[in-house]
């Protein structure tokens, strides 16, 4: 158990965590359900869905309604990944919770069994509540910045009082109450808080493409050599594999640079996906060209020039690659 953080500590904590974009919203340091229980020994920090959706939601957190009083939780995500500081003390987020659920957050355990029906304990007493700006809809997405600041803030939560990612539930966890909220599948969820507290609280996770740097025409005359050599020795087709040193250092990042920053970036039409796939199909272009290209070869028999036959696929292969590029990269409505 742990004595909660204070306000001060709170935005540090998240600062050093690379939570950014904060709105204190006017009297959170105060804003809380003392009154009416204790909050003064936590272990736990629970996620929670809206089930609902708009500008005004900050606002009702903040003040709860005339049956559930606020706040309604300590934090408050938007869908931008703008995380609003709501309360500081006891919160209505929780309610009761059972038993077991709550031993399974307490002792850190990997497992977090279904609740049982009873429902004993007071959850607003020993959690944190983290609401996120979600409708539950079964198709609703959740915006990558949106999840990725979630999970700093209960990494913010677990890396200041030294608990693992175990410490982390979600509502429906704790309740048969509330059975789909969050609609996150928490134990990768968790694997997400895990990873952060692995590092240190400034670590800006990157992928493998962020870190490669684009074919060079030298890059691509190598590819050509080693598809002319393959050609040349009777070894068949390029299978997709062979291709994979294009598809890793090229086409990802340039496929994803044009968007991955706007509001398209949420629409399937021009999700990182539906590029990865167009990007695909590009790369299968390609290959049924050398398909095509081994073919003809082969059908020239022998006495053929084998300079002018390297020149020419050499050729074709870079000016293949370059054009995938150009399609792939070209930006929406373009």
């Amino acid at each position: 158990m742990a004595t909660p953080m204070t306000p001060d500590q709170w935005i540090k904590a998240l600062r050093e965590e690379g939570v950014t974009d904060i709105v204190e919203m006017p009297g959170w340091r105060t804003n809380n359900r003392n009154h009416k229980g204790p909050f003064s020994s936590v272990h736990a920090t629970m996620i929670h869905h809206t089930a609902g959706e708009g500008s005004g939601l900050p606002s009702l957190v903040f003040n709860g309604t005339g049956d559930l009083p606020g706040p309604l939780c300590h934090d408050y995500l938007a869908r931008s990944g703008r995380l609003y500081l709501v309360g500081n003390g006891r919160a209505n987020h929780a309610g009761t919770v059972a038993a077991n659920a709550y031993d399974a957050v307490l002792n850190e355990r990997e497992v977090h069994p279904a609740p049982d029906a009873a429902e004993p304990l007071d959850g607003n007493a020993v959690s944190y509540g983290l609401e996120c700006e979600n409708n539950g809809d079964a198709d609703r997405t959740w915006p990558a910045v949106q999840y990725d600041i979630a999970v700093r803030v209960q990494a913010a939560r677990c890396r200041f009082h030294g608990w693992s990612a175990n410490s982390v539930w979600a509502h429906k966890e704790a309740t048969r109450r509330k059975p789909v909220d969050p609609r996150l599948p928490m134990n990768q969820f968790r694997d997400d808080v895990a990873e952060r507290l692995a590092h240190p609280a400034s670590w800006n996770p990157t992928t493998e493409e962020d870190n490669d740097m684009p074919l060079s025409p030298t890059d691509i005359a190598a590819v050509a050599d080693a598809t002319v050599t393959k050609l040349l020795a009777g070894g068949g087709a390029l299978e997709n594999t062979d291709l994979d040193r294009i598809w890793s250092r090229d086409v990802i990042p340039a496929a994803r640079a044009p968007y991955a920053n706007s509001d398209v970036a949420t629409n399937p039409t021009w999700s990182p996906a539906y590029s990865l796939q167009t990007a695909v199909e590009g790369i299968r272009q390609v290959l049924a060209v050398v398909t095509r290209i081994e073919t003809a070869v082969a059908a020239l028999g022998n006495g053929v020039d084998t300079a002018a036959v390297v020149t020419a696929v050499q050729a074709a292969i870079a000016q293949a690659v370059i054009d995938v590029d150009v399609n792939i990269t070209s930006t929406p409505g373009s």
